[in-house]
């Protein structure tokens, strides 16, 4: 049975970049958009966390989603991050996007007010309901404090633009359960997963060292998908070392991910309070890593 990918395999959770000001750069987000696809990325999640959305406006939202879909359509999937923990909010922000351009949702799980299940599903249905484009369901109960559980997953898997998953939930087996018994596109959020859950029957990632190694994250699919699992496995394990640096170092992936696109001249710009900005030290750690793993990885696209 083929897996459903309806934004593609290799998804970047864009940063949004901003001037050295701090104010919103549109060129620079054409700019790195461009390139993210360019360099093998089928999608951009654009307003997620790791672009900052608890600290950019309605209209910058907006803005950000129509310069990149004017950029890259045609040639890779937009998705917007729409997420909020008030449903009317998500509603209005789900709306904008559309009308924007988006190809598709990132709805997150209602965060912090912690809502049962009954109304983290009605949630969602009435996002879905709205909506006139599909949606890829956020569950990350790290962040958030509250799971999308396995059972209601199924369920919503019935409403025909509930399409995907962005899988941060850490529960392979509860994954392997929905991807059995729906055609739920799941996407790893969290880099170490990428491979095993791809091997179990995942669509691909949606990753924030995307923003900066595309390439060497797409080659370990590549592989899985030629039939070199030994390879796929070699692959996935050169990309580690940055990942870890990126992702489980202590700061917030925006931040490493902002330093290390800075570090290599790419559009990025400064982080907005109350994330501060990564030291030298940390740059200069994450640039070395870059630097072994694309010296390590030759991945054709």
């Amino acid at each position: 049975m083929s897996t459903p990918r309806p934004f593609g395999r290799a998804l970047c959770a864009m940063v949004t970049p901003f001037t050295a000001t701090g104010e919103l750069d549109l060129p620079g987000a054409r700019e790195l958009a461009g390139r993210l696809v360019a360099e093998g990325c089928d999608g951009l999640v654009l307003n997620g966390t790791t672009g900052e959305s608890p600290t950019t406006t309605d209209a910058e939202k907006t803005a950000l989603v129509r310069a990149v879909c004017d950029e890259v359509g045609g040639r890779a999937a937009v998705v917007a991050g729409v997420g909020s923990a008030d449903t009317r909010h998500t509603l209005a922000l789900a709306r904008a996007a559309e009308q924007a351009g988006a190809d598709g949702l990132l709805v997150v799980s209602p965060y912090y007010s912690r809502p049962p299940q009954p109304a983290v599903e009605a949630h969602f249905l009435r996002i879905a309901d709205a909506s006139g484009i599909p949606l890829m369901l956020y569950d990350i109960p790290g962040r958030t404090g509250t799971r999308i559980e396995p059972a209601t997953m199924l369920r919503l898997a019935a409403h025909p633009r509930v399409v995907a998953v962005k899988d941060c939930a850490y529960d392979l087996l509860g994954s392997s359960r929905v991807i059995a018994r729906t055609s739920l596109a799941y996407y790893s959020g969290c880099e170490e997963l990428n491979l095993p859950l791809y091997a179990v029957g995942g669509a691909g990632f949606v990753s924030t060292v995307a923003n900066a190694a595309p390439r060497p994250l797409r080659a370990a699919l590549d592989a899985y998908d030629a039939g070199a699992v030994t390879e796929s496995v070699r692959l996935n394990q050169l990309t580690l070392p940055l990942a870890e640096l990126m992702m489980a170092s202590g700061l917030p992936g925006t931040v490493t991910a902002k330093a290390l696109l800075g570090a290599l001249g790419r559009p990025a710009g400064p982080v907005r309070e109350p994330l501060q900005p990564a030291g030298r030290e940390t740059a200069d750690g994450l640039l070395k890593a870059y630097g072994a793993l694309v010296g390590s990885v030759a991945a054709p696209l």
